[in-house]
This record gives structure tokens, sequence and C-alpha cells, in this order.
């Protein structure tokens, strides 16, 4: 049983992009949909799709990004987490390395980049930052 979802999801994708892995398993769920989604959105990773074998849960298998034998997710970090949940309000949002890298946000109106929360004038819940 995972306590964090969303955490085991982005481990998994660091370990991937450190041993150079062109592809990763992960468990399937909506959130976990939806942070994919913002992550492909980006360019950090090539896409996913979902996998099903019968018998076994839906898993969904991404296939990671890399530019010059480098992985394009430089760092991923989770901000938010269950024991300590990071709330930011629109005007508390800051660019993640100068606009180079993006946050991750939870919001009423769905998950999505820092950018599109600032364009769409919501906050939120805070998942990962990537660089």
């Amino acid at each position: 049983m995972v306590n964090d979802p969303v955490g085991d999801m982005i481990a998994r994708i660091k370990n991937a992009a450190t041993r150079g892995r062109a592809k990763v398993m992960c468990p399937a769920s909506k959130m976990r949909a939806r942070v994919l989604d913002v992550l492909a959105d980006e360019g950090y990773i090539r896409g996913y799709h979902l996998v099903q074998q019968p018998g076994a849960f839906p898993e969904f298998e991404i296939e990671l990004k890399y530019f010059d034998g480098q992985p394009v997710i430089v760092e991923i970090r989770r901000i938010s987490k269950p024991g300590r949940r990071v709330y930011s309000s629109i005007s508390d949002l800051k660019p993640v390395k100068n606009g180079l890298g993006i946050s991750i946000l939870s919001t009423p109106k769905g998950v999505m980049s820092d950018t599109a929360a600032r364009d769409a004038n919501v906050g939120g819940e805070v998942l990962c930052r990537v660089y």
C-alpha cells in the first residue's frame, strides 16, 4: 500500500531518469494521469499510455525524454506531502528557476502548471516542482 501515490510516481521517474531508462511503469490513477498530462504538455516527458494486463492492476507506461543524452527532467521534487500540505495563492506563486521550470498545482479548476494557474487566476496545492 502506497500512502503517497504522486510521490511514488515522482520517485520512479527520478530513478529511471538517473539510470537512463527510456520507459518506466507506474500504477494508474486519475491524479497521476493529470500530473502526467501536465508533464507531457510542458515537454518534460514524451508521453504515456495505459497498459492493462488480464488479472493485474492497470499501469501507466511513461516514456521519458532525453536531449543530447541527458534527461530533460533535471530535478523533480515533491513539495506538498501527506504530512505537510503546502498551499499557495496566486500572488505567492513565484517562477521556478527564473521561468526555466514549472510547479504543478492541484486547483479547483484541475491539475495545471503554475503558468496556467496564473492565467486562470487560481491558487491551490503545490504538488511538485520540475526543472
